[in-house]
This record gives structure tokens, C-alpha cells and sequence, in this order.
């Protein structure tokens, strides 16, 4: 007999990765395995980010994985990073985020619009664990619509002053640094923020349902003052928050992946296990019907994935194709978490398994860094050339 496939990677995709690449995913694998599963559960009761866990994650170059070695960051690829975000979201879509915020929203506007000065002085110790960031884009009013931002920056001799409020801001409470988009005179620009800054404070936002091992505030800004050189002196307006968030985006398609990967498994063990009306639940044909579809779609999303991920390795992705899989993954993540709950039945709405968790935690990622309507306008918008926003 032929041996069986991997009922989590159906198409073999492990194998169209390469000796690097899977080194990767091994790596972060048995860190979430070893490290986040058997404490990730009680972090979610807790409304607890595993902040003990910040070392290794920088340990294992994590962090800015993409950034060249020069800024500490590990120079890898972009399908290494993906793999890295599918991975710890296996783990909880909250790890994925910090990381994610981290690597993409706040090292890579550094690397790509900031100085030398700013690179050497910020990034080698963003990739070591020792600062850490957030990004603050969305306000409280703003939503989809970027542009109609509020916070204010204002000429004052050589000093910049900085006024307004950003909210649903990831790692807001634990971060040394924010990366502050406001208006100017000269459109849009980007700000590095010293979060003791006098007049810049983060507020935590609680009795969250969703993402609950997360750190998730708001961020306001009272006369905050800072030097000339806080500016990102190389990008002018929503260019540059935009271009941060389809790097992250980006790591949004893969992340779900591994979310979907660990209901399925959970899936796969228990109506292997749960015994009705004298045989095995997997043995009944709706059960198999429904597996059989997560794993259809799972397969799917795993090679839109890669393709992106190689072409954003050839310099060839466009934002379009980052909508696309961003809306087919993160769908494709919801359903099948939810799915998996019914499966479990009662044990299914308990942090003690994984599909209630994962279900309620993408939640809030089929919202971030654009809604599902968002991305599939932006399809929209590129098959037909219309702009219906």
C-alpha cells in the first residue's frame, strides 16, 4: 500500500519549499509546540501576552526575519517569514500579531523609509528583543478610511508636536517605540515615538473576547514634542503607512494557515477518539464530508500562499494579489474554527481545545489590516477598474 498523506498538507507543499525554508518551519514549529501550546490556553483565560516568551521568539531571529543581517535582523526570505507567521499562529493568532506588528509595521518603515542613524540606532536592538514597537494608523473615528485621519503634527522651530488619538493598537502597552502616522503641511508623515515621551500615553483595552493573548490599546497624544530627527525622512503620505501594511498583510495570508492546520488536527483526534452509537465518530460520512472540506481549502490557501510568497521573493507581488489571498485565507481560517467547535460538540466551546479560541481570535484578523469587504473591493476595483469604495 501507498503510504497515507499528510492529512494537514495533502499536496506535499513541504516539499516545493527549500533546505532553509524548512529549517524555519521546523524551527518555529517546535517552539510552538514546546513553548506556546501548553501555555496558551490559560494566557487567553488570563487576558495574558506571554511576554516571558519575547526572549527565545528574538532568539530564533524571529523578529524583522526579513531585515538584512547588517541591522540584526536574519536576511531571510519572504516565504521563510510567512512560513514563520503560519507557525505561530498554529500557536494563537495573538503571538502572530506581535510578531507580525513587530516585523512589519514597525522594523520594516524603519528599515525602508527611516535614516541610517535610525536604522543603526533602533533595529538591531528591535531584532534582539529589547524594544519593541507599535504602529499607529487606525483612529478611533477612522476605521477603513485612512486617510481621514485627525492626529495632527505641527512645525515648532526645530521640534515636531504631535496631537490626536489612534485605538485597536497591537502591542501599545508593551512597546518602547510607536510609529505615528499624522498630518502635516506636507501631507501624511511618519513619526518614531519614545513611548516615555512627556504627553504620549497607552491605555489597554479590556474585556476583549477576541485576541485576549494580546496586548490591544489606545494611544494618545497630548502636545508630545519631539526632535527633527523623529521624522521618517524618506516616504510622504499613505504610501508608506500602506506599504507597512501590505508586509504584513502579506504574513496575514500564512498565519491563518496554521490556525486552521491545528482545529483540523484537533478535529482529525477527536472523532478519532469519541465513540456514538457504537463506533467512531470519523467513521460517520457527514464527519468525513466536513473534514474532507477543511482540508480541501486548507490546500488551497497553502498554495496561494507560497505562489505569493514567491512572488514576493521575485519583487513581483502586487497589493491586489496580497487582498486576494488575505480574504480567501482568513475566510477560508473562520469557517473551518468553527466548524471544528461543532465538531468537538459541548468540549468545543472550552480554551481547553483550540477551535473556540481560534475562532474567536480570527475574529478579529478577518477585521484587521482590512476587512474582508475591503480586500474584496480591491479585487473588485482591479477586474473591472472601477473604484466602488
Amino acid at each position: 500500500m501507498a503510504a497515507r498523506l499528510n492529512p494537514l498538507d495533502l499536496y506535499d507543499v513541504r516539499s516545493l519549499l527549500s533546505d532553509e525554508e524548512r529549517m524555519v518551519q521546523d524551527s518555529v514549529a517546535r517552539f510552538t509546540d514546546e513553548k506556546v501550546l501548553p501555555i496558551i490556553g490559560d494566557c487567553f483565560d488570563q487576558g495574558r501576552f506571554p511576554t516571558e516568551l519575547i526572549p527565545e521568539i528574538a532568539g530564533l531571529g524571529l523578529l524583522g526575519a526579513t531585515i538584512p543581517e547588517e541591522y540584526g535582523g536574519a536576511g531571510m526570505n519572504g516565504v521563510c517569514y510567512g512560513l514563520i507567521c503560519q507557525e505561530l499562529e498554529r500557536g494563537d493568532s495573538g503571538l502572530r500579531s506581535f510578531a507580525s506588528v513587530q516585523s512589519s509595521l514597525c522594523m520594516y518603515p524603519i528599515f525602508a523609509y527611516g535614516s541610517e542613524e535610525q536604522k543603526q540606532r533602533y533595529l538591531p536592538k528591535m531584532a534582539a528583543g529589547e524594544i519593541i514597537g507599535c504602529f499607529g494608523l487606525t483612529e478611533p473615528h477612522g476605521g477603513s478610511d485612512p486617510a481621514n485621519m485627525k492626529t495632527v503634527a505641527k512645525k515648532d522651530g526645530d521640534d515636531w508636536v504631535l496631537n490626536g488619538a489612534k485605538m485597536w493598537i497591537t502591542n501599545g502597552n508593551l512597546a518602547h517605540i510607536a510609529i505615528v502616522w499624522a498630518q502635516t503641511d506636507d501631507g501624511i508623515r511618519g513619526f518614531i515615538v519614545p513611548t516615555d515621551t512627556k504627553g504620549f500615553t497607552a491605555q489597554e483595552v479590556h474585556k476583549k473576547m477576541s485576541l485576549r493573548a494580546s496586548v490591544t490599546s489606545a494611544l494618545f497624544l497630548d502636545d508630545v514634542r519631539l526632535p527633527a530627527d523623529a521624522i521618517l525622512p524618506n516616504v510622504k503620505g499613505l504610501k508608506g503607512p500602506l506599504g507597512c501594511l501590505t508586509q504584513a498583510r502579506y504574513g496575514i495570508t500564512w498565519g491563518p494557515i496554521g490556525a486552521a492546520q491545528a482545529c483540523l488536527k484537533e478535529a482529525l483526534d477527536y472523532t478519532g477518539e469519541r465513540m456514538l452509537f457504537g463506533r467512531s465518530l470519523n467513521s460517520n460520512q457527514a464527519i468525513q464530508l466536513k473534514l474532507a472540506d477543511m482540508a480541501r481549502r486548507i490546500t488551497t490557501a497553502q498554495l496561494l500562499s507560497l505562489q505569493l510568497g514567491r512572488l514576493k521573493d521575485a519583487g513581483a507581488m502586487a497589493p491586489t494579489q496580497v487582498s486576494l489571498a488575505k480574504w480567501n485565507n482568513v475566510r477560508m481560517a473562520i469557517d473551518i474554527a468553527r466548524e471544528c467547535r461543532d465538531v468537538l460538540g459541548g468540549a468545543g466551546i472550552t480554551t481547553e481545545h483550540a477551535a473556540i479560541r481560534h475562532a474567536l481570535n480570527l475574529e478579529s484578523v478577518i477585521t484587521y489590516e482590512g476587512t474582508e469587504t475591503v480586500h474584496q473591493l480591491v479585487v473588485g476595483r482591479e477586474l473591472t477598474g472601477i473604484n466602488a469604495f
